[in-house]
């Protein structure tokens, strides 16, 4: 084809065979269009390797990079990663190396590859369309030259015009025959330049990717060979061990799994539930409270856990847990709240939590003991929840409470009410004190006569819970008043009042019964202390739940351990002529040191009004408020903020 146009061109430059010429031009403009189209999108695919080992030679020098801030990572559980560092550096050097020779062949398709391809776009294509667009516009000056030429007249002959037209003619032919040999020729050349063009940069990429991967071979085949064996090995044997791991969850899933559905009910067992008394440490999810206005309160559900003597608590998302509260000396019992189930309070001398569920209150009650100090925690826990067990079992209801000095007839009542004797009752200075079998009352219960007294018709009571004038008189005649926020924690009956022992047993006994039983209800009252009697007020009405004549209190102490702790002793008349004797048990927000003080100079002005003298030496003696009244203490505004502040909740 390429001599036959050859041929062509050259006779169609002197006029012979222009119409198989046009035929055969249209031919060859149509392969080299195609050519010009095919030619981009090679050179956008050689593009894109070349793009994507540039990529590469990027990508690989960052992940060198990475491999090396392994090391500088904080991991919280990094132990034992000293092998995965030592050999993420080896593997560093190695990605390095790589990436030397990624380099190199980077630069090499760039060379050999792409800059072919361009070049010939470049000029070989762009040369054939220059040309094509010099042929048209000699052309179109021919086709104009010939038109004037054939417009002359024919009778009038204008010689001169005639000579000028004839040469314009002759040379416009003659411009486009140069151009049209000029663009056949060129695309006459473009047949074989293209075979060339498109082996070429194939040429340079295949060559370049041998060498590339015999620099590779010659590089790592020798010596990478024993390092990839052991690090092959080494990933052998995690994955053993995550296989055995795995089959140990898999077997504990499938022990869960058997598991009755029962334990995951909740409320499944609400007559005997399992705790544990023995637990010192606990952790878990509790909800707590905190206030968001005046009245509006909200919970959180937070990851509680005890660490010592401290409760601590760590927040969704946190690395550690913080301070709550410094357990320490507090006290635990259960509360009711109104939009919650199983809340309890821990009470601080600085404030108050709500959290829950019961289970909580074993671990805080062994804490707050400070059993984690002890050199076997577990074990004094142990012995001492089986002291625990020398405990009776109580009774919480007012209709039982004539059986509290009858303690022998209470062996033929129901089954629920029944005494329990303790096995260790036998003991000969705790009998002396208390009768083995003596039944803990928890409720405040008043005394049989002032019971019939307060509900006999000669009076209306008060509907809002006001106090009588009468007491109210009795109260401002009184020299003495001291109030404490007080908290009832049971009482029996004694045997004996002649010792603070007594109150002491009695202490341990009812905290005890408390324990074992699952009952952490606590009535809180205030305690008024006059010089006449003593008096527990309802918080909330500041009606008078019972109140004791000062002369009857005939024995009264603070735990020695745990300070806030207080317990008298009252002899109680049951009819004429009968006598018993009841202990009281009390947790104060206060020192009990403060409250027997109380109690005591109670006393003393009973016993000083009786002499003028020795009362007036008495109100010297001890400090007076301005209206002539005993004044205690020297921190009582802050037994004062504390009462204000009891209505109020503090959560922690």
């Amino acid at each position: 084809m390429n001599t036959q146009l050859f041929g062509l061109i050259t006779s169609a430059s002197f006029g012979s065979g222009p119409l198989r010429t046009r035929s055969l031009l249209s031919v060859f403009e149509e392969d080299a269009g195609t050519l010009t189209e095919y030619t981009n999108q090679l050179l956008q695919a050689m593009q894109r390797v070349y793009g994507a080992q540039n990529e590469m030679c990027l990508a690989t020098q960052q992940l060198s990079k990475q491999l090396l801030a392994y090391e500088k990572q904080h991991f919280a559980l990094g132990k034992g990663d000293e092998e995965v560092i030592s050999t993420l550096h080896y593997f560093s050097k190695v990605v390095d190396e790589l990436n030397i020779l990624h380099s190199e062949l980077a630069k090499q398709l760039a060379d050999t590859m792409v800059l072919p391809i361009i070049q010939f776009r470049e000029k070989d294509l762009t040369e054939v369309s220059t040309l094509k667009d010099l042929f048209g516009l000699a052309s179109n000056e021919h086709d104009v030259s010939m038109a004037k030429y054939s417009r002359l007249p024919k009778r009038k002959e204008n010689e001169k015009l005639k000579a000028e037209v004839a040469k314009e003619v002759a040379n416009a032919r003659r411009k486009q025959h140069l151009s049209s040999l000029q663009y056949y020729c060129a695309l006459n050349a473009l047949q074989y330049r293209k075979r060339v063009a498109m082996m070429e940069p194939m040429l340079g990429y295949t060559r370049g990717q041998i060498n590339f991967f015999k620099k590779g071979a010659e590089m790592f085949s020798k010596r990478m060979d024993r390092f990839l064996s052991s690090v092959s090995d080494m990933v052998q044997s995690i994955q053993g061990e995550l296989d055995a791991e795995t089959e140990k969850m898999r077997i504990s899933q499938q022990d869960l799994i058997a598991v009755n559905e029962s334990v995951y009910t909740p409320d499944s067992d609400v007559t005997s539930p399992a705790i544990n008394r023995n637990l010192i440490q606990k952790a878990g999810y509790l909800n707590l409270r905190n206030k968001t206005g005046l009245v509006t309160t909200t919970w959180e559900r937070l990851y509680f856990f005890t660490q010592g003597g401290n409760l601590m608590c760590q927040p969704r998302g946190a690395v550690a847990g913080g301070l709550i509260q410094d357990l320490d000396n507090c006290s635990v019992m259960a509360v009711d709240c109104e939009d919650r189930r199983y809340c309890f309070q821990i009470t601080t001398p600085t404030g108050k939590a709500f959290i829950f569920p019961f289970q909580w209150i074993s671990a805080i009650n062994n804490i707050s003991r400070q059993i984690y100090l002890t050199d076997n925690p577990e074990a004094a826990a142990i012995k001492l929840n089986q002291t625990a067990l020398q405990a009776v079992t109580p009774i919480t209801s007012f209709g039982k409470k004539h059986e509290v000095h009858h303690p022998s007839q209470n062996v033929k009542n129901t089954e629920n009410d029944k005494i329990i004797p303790s096995e260790s009752a036998g003991i000969q200075d705790s009998a002396q004190l208390i009768a083995p079998g003596t039944p803990i009352q928890f409720d405040i219960v008043l005394p049989a006569t002032e019971f019939l007294d307060q509900n006999r018709g000669g009076r209306r009571a008060n509907p809002f819970g006001e106090s009588e004038d009468s007491s109210k008189d009795e109260v401002e005649d009184s020299l003495l008043q001291q109030m404490f926020v007080v908290r009832f924690l049971g009482s029996m009956a004694v045997q004996s009042d002649n010792t603070s022992e007594v109150i002491y047993e009695a202490m341990r006994q009812v905290l005890a019964a408390r324990a074992i039983h699952n009952i952490f209800r606590m009535t809180e009252s205030h305690l008024m202390v006059t010089s006449k009697n003593l008096r527990l007020i309802d918080p909330q009405t500041q009606v008078t739940r019972t109140s004791f004549e000062l002369a009857t209190v005939t024995q009264f102490a603070a735990h020695q351990d745990n300070r806030r702790l207080i317990g008298f002793v009252v002899h109680l008349s049951e009819a004429p002529g009968e006598e018993s004797m009841s202990a009281y048990v009390f947790e104060s927000n206060t020192e009990g040191e403060k409250i027997c003080y109380a109690i005591s100079l109670g006393k003393e002005i009973i016993e000083a009004q009786k002499d003028p003298e020795a009362l007036a030496q008495l109100m010297k003696s001890v400090p007076l408020t301005n209206d002539g009244k005993f004044m205690l203490l020297n921190d009582q505004a802050e037994e004062d903020g504390t009462i204000h502040e009891e209505g109020e909740e503090s959560e922690a």
